[in-house]
């Protein structure tokens, strides 16, 4: 109960805020936008980049277990002979 009461003191305090300073709020605003859009687009461009390196790395294991099964179905053949 008291958690509800604090959280509606508070709101009611941060549109009583908004309302006030308006003019401030919107310049924090503009200024914020651009940097959370170079973050995100950092953020982006970690995840392509982790996405190939992921991509790469599988393509190579499965290389290698392939070869390793061409080698085992190679030995029984060599033993025959």
């Amino acid at each position: 109960m008291v958690a509800l009461i604090i959280g509606l003191i508070v709101v009611v305090l941060g549109v009583i805020g908004i309302v006030t300073w308006f003019p401030d709020f919107v310049l924090v605003l503009k200024g914020s936008v651009p940097a959370m859009l170079i973050c995100g687009g950092l953020l982006a461009i970690i995840a392509g980049i982790t996405s190939i390196k992921d991509s790469i790395e599988a393509k190579k294991l499965e290389e290698e277990h392939k070869k390793e099964e061409q080698s085992k179905q190679e030995e029984p053949k060599q033993e025959t002979k």
